[in-house]
C-alpha cells in the first residue's frame, strides 16, 4: 500500500512567521498535532507539533500578567520553536515503510514530499486506517491464529477447511516473530458465521492445526 494512497491531502500549514497564538488556534479548530511550515517558495522548512507549543507557553506559575502573556505569545513565532529537522516520505513509498520511520523516530506524523513541494501529511491515524482495513476487520468480526511449518501448502490445507464449512477468508496475514524456527504465525479472519456453524469450523480446526487463539472482535460497542 502507497503512501499517497492513504495520505491526507491539501494539509493545513504555516508560515514561518506565524505567530505561536495563531498556530495553537490552527491546530485547535482543525484537531491536528502538527504543522508544516512552508516558506515563500512551497518548500517545507520545519514542522512545528502541539509539543512544540505547549513547551514554549509558559508556565501556568508565571508572574506575567494577562497582557504581558498575549503580547509574548503574539510576539513569539513558528520559526523560533519549530523543528528544522524534518523528515519526510515520499508519495510512492510504501506505508510500511513511513510506520518504520515514524517507529524509529519516535514521531506521529510525516509530511509528504514530491522534491521539495508538499503534497500531503500521513499521520498515526492514518497508519492505523491502513492496519483496519489489511486486517478486514470490518468484514469478520472471527480471527483464528495458528503456529504453521513454515513451508509451501500449509495455509491452502487451513483454507481448505475453512471453505468446507462453508468459511469465507477475508483477510490473512503471516509473522515470524516469536515463533520457532521453521514455523510461523498465521493469522486468518473469517467472515461472520452462524454460531453452529464456527463451533463446527473451530473444532475441525483445533484437531487438525495448533490454534493458539481464536478472538470473536464485537464492534457494535465501539
Amino acid at each position: 500500500m502507497l503512501v499517497k494512497e492513504w495520505m491526507t491531502t491539501d494539509p493545513i500549514t504555516v508560515t514561518p512567521e506565524t505567530s505561536i497564538m495563531k498556530a495553537s488556534q490552527i491546530m485547535k479548530e482543525n484537531n491536528v498535532r502538527r504543522l508544516p511550515v512552508l516558506d515563500d517558495r512551497g518548500k517545507v522548512v520545519g514542522i512545528i507539533t502541539d509539543r512544540d507549543l505547549k513547551e514554549a507557553s509558559p508556565s501556568k506559575a508565571t508572574t506575567l500578567d494577562v497582557h504581558e502573556l498575549y503580547y509574548l505569545l503574539s510576539e513569539l513565532k513558528v520559526k523560533d520553536i519549530m523543528s528544522r529537522r524534518v523528515i519526510t516520505i515520499k508519495p510512492d513509498d510504501t506505508v510500511e515503510k513511513a510506520a518504520v520511520i515514524m517507529l524509529e523516530n519516535k514521531v506521529t506524523g510525516l509530511p509528504v514530499t514530491d522534491g521539495e513541494k508538499l503534497v500531503g501529511v500521513l499521520s498515526q491515524g492514518d497508519v492505523f486506517r491502513v492496519l483496519t482495513s489489511i486486517t478486514g476487520i470490518y468484514r469478520g468480526g472471527t480471527q483464528f491464529a495458528f503456529v504453521l511449518p513454515d513451508r509451501p501448502g500449509t495455509i491452502k490445507d487451513v483454507g481448505d477447511v475453512i471453505r468446507k464449512h462453508g468459511g469465507r477468508m477475508v483477510s490473512i496475514l503471516t509473522s515470524y516473530d516469536m515463533c520457532e524456527e521453521g514455523t510461523r504465525n498465521v493469522y486468518i479472519r473469517v467472515a461472520d458465521m452462524a454460531p453452529d456453524k464456527l463451533a463446527s469450523l473451530r473444532a475441525d480446526l483445533e484437531s487438525n492445526f495448533t490454534v493458539t487463539h481464536v478472538s470473536v472482535d464485537e464492534l457494535s460497542d465501539i
